[in-house]
């Protein structure tokens, strides 16, 4: 099962809040309007675990986390019923899964990608949370620290509070001050760079499940040749890297047969979306007429396909994820796959 990781849209509160009501008991659930609430105040704070519909372009919720902010270094009542923007302290208020789905460590990978989120964000201090004790489990092996019985009163239970002190990207990339002691210092100029490099802003790759509409929503008008183009610069679909593939208005969408990019059963990232089958169809982006109208691609090497066609996979040229699209050998044309590349919208 392939299980990709994004914001929780407005128009799925309910669907979350339908998860809610079955994963906590009703004096321990939280209302519609609380899930209104937390997500117009702190919407980046609401991620959901999804699992993509058969022809890639909708999405399942199947899991969700949910926060808001405070100062306080400590669960409160008010910490855990109002959102203070700009705060350090993410107070986790839920992390639910669908009956189905549990047992199958998608509350720990929900949280483990949630924790890699505000740790690449370099704005938060801690997070804090409240659980009953035997979900203590889960929550240390997500690395969270047992802190004793919590204040808060909420149901007929008792909660303890858990924490998590955060590390920002910056701090885990500098440099070890015992290894300079020992004079393992880096030469003049190479930290300041490797610094400005890790904290220089890099957009923010919308998978095309956050669109409604999916395809219909990422392109413009149709092109003079009747093809509609890519409404927003594509971008390397994984988080914190984002690199610019494709200016926007260049490539031409084509719905045309899907193609097998790498081996039948083999995993794939989460940020990649699943491909149909050939011979389905699948959504592409079209680039011509060669390869200088990128602003970043990687080939791979040449691949034989059964057909006795020769193609070359396309990844981005930064991080090296992908496959993202092909191209044939010597070819003219190169494919994007719409599910597998970002929008920078």
């Amino acid at each position: 099962m392939s299980i990709f990781y994004d914001l929780v849209f407005e128009n799925e509160l309910e669907e979350a809040h339908r998860l809610e009501s079955q994963g906590y008991p009703e004096d321990e659930a939280g209302s519609l309007e609380t899930f209104r609430y937390r997500q117009s105040q702190s919407p980046e704070l609401f991620l959901g675990a999804y699992i993509p519909s058969a022809d890639g372009t909708g999405r399942t919720l199947i899991g969700y986390v949910c926060s808001t902010l405070s100062p306080d270094t400590t669960l409160t009542h008010e910490s855990m019923s109002k959102h203070v923007p700009g705060s350090k302290s993410v107070c986790i208020h839920s992390v639910c899964v669908a009956p189905q789905h549990r047992r199958k460590h998608v509350a720990l990978n929900l949280l483990k990608d949630y924790i890699r989120r505000l740790e690449e964000a370099g704005k938060y201090d801690r997070v804090l949370l409240i659980a009953h004790e035997e979900l203590r489990g889960l929550y240390e092996k997500a690395g969270f620290e047992w802190d004793g019985l919590s204040a808060v009163v909420h149901g007929s239970r008792p909660w303890f509070e858990m924490r998590k002190d955060l590390t920002s990207a910056e701090a885990a990339a500098a440099p070890d001050a015992s290894a300079q002691a020992q004079g393992q210092a880096l030469p003049a100029g190479l930290w300041e760079a490797l610094a400005h490099q890790s904290t220089r802003t890099r957009p923010v790759p919308r998978l095309l499940t956050f669109f409604a509409h999916a395809v219909e929503d990422v392109t413009n008008s149709a092109a003079s040749d009747g093809s509609p183009t890519n409404k927003y610069d594509l971008l390397c679909p994984r988080l914190g890297c984002g690199s610019i593939i494709l200016k926007a208005g260049v490539a031409q969408w084509v719905e045309r047969a899907s193609v097998q990019l790498e081996p039948a059963g083999s995993t794939i990232p989460d940020c990649l979306g699943v491909l149909p089958a050939p011979p389905n169809t699948a959504q592409w982006w079209l680039i011509t007429p060669n390869a200088m109208v990128f602003e970043n691609i990687g080939f791979s090497r040449p691949v034989q396909t059964t057909g006795g066609n020769r193609l070359k996979l396309l990844a981005c040229a930064e991080c090296d994820l992908g496959p993202l699209g092909w191209c044939e050998e010597g070819g003219s044309e190169f494919w994007l796959a719409c599910n597998r590349v970002g929008y920078r919208a």
